[in-house]
């Protein structure tokens, strides 16, 4: 894997890209607008999930079951809402995620079935990175791709060995693509907002306050605002890309 320098102006939307996230939320923060745009370009859009979100609650009395079904359901609706995604799970227990075999292999055996053209998911160099299942989705990311375009590591798993042409990693710590997302920025907002079980705590904003609506615009001026940080003025997501 290379790193180019300089990266291409603009990428061209794919016929597939996968998006593989540490927790359901984590690919709409971070890619959402970019998959939005490229699925409404005619794109085939997939996100891998790895964990359960089971941690994903401030409240000690929640049935941890039953929110894992809630954000299961949660990051379909955001992946229809991105256009017409299709969501995989890796089921691993959020906060316990390793980059170890296992899900190594989940994220090969995904690529190998998906086939995507491009790729996206953490950047696990992030400089200061507090938790540990994003990093260790990064790391995953990065060595499941590596194992799934050769036929001697996993053979077999997931079937052909398949070799995207390139990877992006949001969060990035040293970024050196921007994808323009004027276009997308709404899909990336109503996907973020499926995640009704996230309001409280990522997202600020109280589901039982009177002033609701003004609560949800002004979580969507803030992404907005960060996507015109990250892109100098103009929407955007930033990226390091490397090729595969």
């Amino acid at each position: 894997m290379t790193d180019p320098l300089p990266a291409p102006l603009l990428l061209a939307a794919p016929a597939c890209a996968l998006a593989i996230g540490a927790h359901p939320d984590d690919i709409e923060f971070g890619a959402g607008a970019t998959l939005a745009q490229w699925a409404d370009a005619g794109t085939d859009i997939h996100l891998l999930v790895l964990t359960d979100g089971s941690k994903g609650t401030w409240n000690t009395d929640d049935d941890l079951g039953a929110l894992v079904r809630m954000r299961g359901e949660e990051a379909r609706a955001a992946a229809s809402a991105l256009g017409n995604g299709t969501v995989h799970f890796g089921g691993f227990v959020d906060g316990e995620l390793e980059s170890d075999r296992a899900t190594r292999l989940t994220v090969c055996r995904t690529i190998r079935t998906v086939r995507p053209n491009i790729v996206l998911g953490h950047d696990p160099w992030q400089r200061y990175r507090l938790h540990p299942d994003h990093r260790h989705a990064g790391w995953s990311t990065i060595d499941g791709l590596v194992a799934a375009r050769d036929p001697h590591f996993f053979p077999g798993v997931g079937g052909k060995h398949h070799r995207p042409d390139t990877l992006l990693l949001f969060e990035a710590d040293e970024p050196n693509y921007l994808e323009p997302i004027e276009l997308g920025i709404d899909a990336k907002i109503a996907a973020l907002l499926c995640h009704r079980s996230q309001w409280r705590s990522t997202m600020n904003i109280d589901p039982e306050a009177p002033d609701l609506e003004l609560q949800r615009r002004q979580f969507a001026d803030r992404v907005v605002q960060a996507a015109r940080r990250a892109g100098d003025g103009e929407p955007a997501e930033a990226f390091r890309l490397l090729t595969c």
